[in-house]
């Protein structure tokens, strides 16, 4: 796939809608919640934080979420699942291991480097396209009154710059331990933009984890829909998904790049975990997993 079909515009406008669900959320009492983040529903002006706020009435907010999956089965459980689950291995990754760094690639509106307490001391950056990032501190600041120095973020064009020379323009250093985080962006690039992350990846120091997620290649190829036909003409049909992995593939392309596989992860196992005790019976998106990785040479 060229890169000059690659539609950036729409990935960028993709970058809030999992926190804007995240913020709905919240409306949700703690015991139903699927993941708590009060820094959120913060982050949102105009008619977003209208709707956020309408959401504390119960129909209001069970409407949202009976509307998304009506188009996307699984679509509100989806967000807050893996969030969750990344957050969760974050956290436990840095109490165990000697982390010093962590880079969230496609960040987004993405808010755990800024609510979790365990990362608040550590050298962060977050990289995402110009546009969000630019929209992203306004929030932040917005929202806390200054932005964190401890995060740094940094502006890029995935297609078409290189991630490795943006990080260090910006004070990253390649050889110490980092956790890294990308989440929901591997569909929106294309395979040589997958194979220069993955080479980025390769550099990094022995003892460094990631955590990621991906669409399956069947889904993209159109072989399989999992019943989500809405989302496959929104996305791979409206040119806006373009890459998927095979998940029989996931742990040896790793290993080609000096990592090891830890966790490949279904959502209906991520529901299972996180949902179901809150008693709520939300829908199980198929067509995205979540990986955890060590690198181990």
């Amino acid at each position: 796939m060229k890169s000059n079909q690659i539609n950036t515009d729409a990935a960028s406008k993709t970058g809030d809608q999992p926190t804007l669900t995240v913020a709905i959320e919240q409306s949700f009492p703690k015991s139903e919640r699927v993941i708590n983040d009060e820094l959120a529903p913060l982050l949102f002006t105009g008619l977003n934080r209208f709707w956020i706020r309408l959401s504390k009435l119960p129909f209001i907010r069970n409407g949202f979420v009976k509307l998304t999956e009506k188009y996307m089965t699984g679509g509100w459980s989806s967000f807050l699942v893996r969030k969750r689950y990344i957050d969760e291995r974050l956290v436990e990754t840095i109490q165990k291991q000697n982390i010093k760094s962590i880079v969230n690639l496609g960040a987004g509106f993405d808010t755990r480097l800024f609510r979790l307490p365990e990362v608040q001391n550590m050298k962060s950056w977050e990289v995402d396209q110009p546009e969000n990032i630019k929209a992203k501190r306004s929030a932040i600041e917005r929202a806390l009154g200054s932005f964190p120095v401890h995060v740094q973020q940094v502006s890029i064009n995935f297609i078409e710059q290189d991630i490795t020379s943006k990080l260090k323009e910006n004070g990253y250093q390649p050889e110490e331990k980092t956790f890294f985080i990308w989440e929901a962006v591997s569909q929106y690039v294309d395979e040589s933009s997958i194979q220069k992350m993955f080479e980025f990846f390769s550099h990094a120091p022995t003892g460094s984890y990631l955590a990621f997620t991906y669409v399956p290649i069947d889904f993209i190829k159109g072989e399989n829909l999992y019943g989500q036909e809405f989302l496959f003409k929104k996305t791979v049909k409206g040119n806006i998904w373009h890459f998927g992995f095979d998940p029989k593939e996931i742990g040896p392309q790793l290993d080609k790049y000096g990592w090891n596989l830890i966790e490949d992860l279904g959502y209906e196992e991520l529901n299972n975990r996180y949902v179901k005790p809150t008693g709520r019976k939300l829908g199980v998106m198929e067509v995205e997993r979540v990986v955890f990785a060590e690198k181990m040479k």
